[in-house]
């Protein structure tokens, strides 16, 4: 799954990268390095979004990523960015099997009907899904049918904000390497935290973000099915908020806080996405006739044991948060050392981002 979806046409991988998902309500930035045959953590950082009301313009991304970039003091010049999952086009579709190049522009032709989108003005990437495990096709003996159709993971973002992009971090210092749909974010971290259950098993990975969450279904090492679902932190947090009568501050510290009395608000707002993650499931295990035994939960309002507990309810499957710092090795000031168990969860997006080019 480690794959950008744009690059600015360099083909040595970097021996290190700072990585920045752009999230709604806050940024989360992290400093990879590559180490042998591991990776080190060298620092990573948490600041407020600007604004998260609007998109941000060229300007304001500029001058977010200068405060970024002062943070980790200039140490790379490498910088992967994330495109949310709100403002990036995923699909796993079927599609005749021809050449890498060629492909890019059938799927630019035909959108509609490979992807049920008009998608013109996009800028987009695609990769054959399992190809390294795949066997090539042999070639069709003169007079036979073409060979058949395989699989291709497809993703891409609206031109313009490419462009606002690369202009916003040019504007800073920071020449992108390559942009990464947020979304896959998660996969390539949980990939290499779990690199056994995710070449074997099955895997659903859900990403609690601030006004959205991502679901990612992996069977095998196969990203088989992915969900974006309406309910996130945001929602979560204004719902105790008007429940309680409290300031959203107030909210927030209550939801992360365990109080118990908060349990009948808070599942009122997980119901939709407890209910999508439960047909994601059902769906998949109609279709292969197998089960889902766990669902491994990231983001910021993962922090809450409460909210992982009711998701387990309602699904009946167990729930549990996971790390994606863990395999790294960590090279970090003692202060950043000493929280990074209590954040770890919410730089998925970021690990998987800055994994994807190392």
């Amino acid at each position: 799954m480690a794959w950008p979806f744009s690059r600015n046409g360099a083909v040595k991988k970097p021996t290190q990268v700072l990585a920045v998902d752009l999230g709604t309500r806050m940024t989360k930035a992290v400093h990879l390095q590559r180490r042998g045959q591991g990776f080190a953590l060298c620092g990573y950082l948490m600041l407020d979004a600007p604004v998260y009301d609007r998109v941000l313009s060229p300007e304001m991304l500029s001058e977010h990523l200068k405060s970024v970039s002062q943070a980790f003091l200039g140490k790379t010049k490498n910088t992967v960015l994330t495109v949310g999952v709100q403002d990036s086009v995923i699909r796993v579709v079927d599609v005749p099997r021809i050449p890498q190049d060629q492909l890019r522009p059938v799927i630019r032709l035909n959108s509609r009907a490979y992807l049920q989108q008009d998608l013109s003005g996009y800028a987009f990437d695609c990769v054959e899904v399992g190809a390294a495990a795949q066997p090539k096709a042999p070639a069709p003996a003169p007079g036979a049918a073409g060979p058949g159709k395989h699989k291709i993971l497809f993703a891409g973002a609206k031109e313009q904000l490419v462009s606002d992009y690369d202009a916003g971090a040019k504007a800073a210092g920071l020449p992108l390497h390559s942009l990464m749909p947020g979304l896959i974010g998660p996969v390539n971290a949980f990939e290499l935290a779990m690199p056994e259950l995710f070449q074997k098993e099955v895997a659903v990975l859900v990403d609690v973000g601030f006004r959205s969450s991502s679901i990612c279904l992996l069977d095998k090492g196969e990203l088989v099915l992915t969900r974006v679902v309406g309910v996130a932190g945001d929602q979560l947090t204004t719902a105790l908020s008007e429940a309680m009568q409290i300031t959203y501050p107030e909210a927030e510290s209550l939801k992360i806080g365990l109080a118990h009395e908060v349990r009948a608000a808070l599942e009122s707002v997980l119901i939709p996405l407890g209910r999508e993650l439960r047909a994601s499931l059902d769906y998949f295990e109609h279709q292969q006739d197998r089960q889902v035994t766990q669902v491994f939960v990231s983001g910021g309002s993962t922090r809450s044991d409460l909210l992982v507990a009711i998701l387990q309810g309602e699904l009946a499957v167990e729930c549990k948060t996971w790390d994606p710092t863990r395999p790294l090795q960590k090279d970090l000031p003692p202060e950043q050392a000493a929280q990074l168990e209590e954040v770890g969860p919410q730089l998925a997006v970021a690990v998987g981002a800055a994994l994807a080019v190392l």
